[in-house]
């Protein structure tokens, strides 16, 4: 049986390494993240674009340095026109959700409200996990 992948939202990378998620949602993505951590272009424009302290800002690049950043394909480019045309959702939202979609991959975020209604994504909160 081949083993879940997960794309990482922006707002979990944040809370994950800001220790802010509750116990439970740390260790389900200290178990994520020992594999090769996925995530969007849009994800590392956005961590990165943070103003943040020095050794937070390193954290962040170090992050972002051991994962697998998923470019803009035309297949997730497609995926994103069409979502656009079917919700109201943010560009960069669209994006990642394109990416998951088009990778057949579980989105790790506690941005639900923004996915809820897109038919072939499943999103895992790990506030809630």
């Amino acid at each position: 049986m081949e083993q879940q992948q997960y794309l990482i939202d922006t707002n979990a990378i944040v809370d994950y390494i800001g220790n802010k998620l509750p116990t439970e949602g740390m260790l389900f993505m200290n178990k994520v993240i020992d594999n090769i951590p996925f995530v969007s272009v849009v994800t590392k424009i956005e961590v990165l674009g943070f103003s943040t302290l020095a050794e937070h800002y390193r954290l962040l690049t170090d992050f972002m340095d051991d994962a697998y950043i998923f470019t803009l394909t035309n297949t997730v480019v497609d995926v994103c026109i069409e979502l656009r045309k079917k919700h109201r959702i943010k560009l960069p939202d669209a994006v990642i959700a394109a990416t998951a979609i088009a990778q057949n991959l579980v989105l790790i975020s506690r941005n639900n409200k923004d996915f809820k209604n897109i038919l072939g994504i499943k999103v895992i909160d790990p506030w809630y996990k």
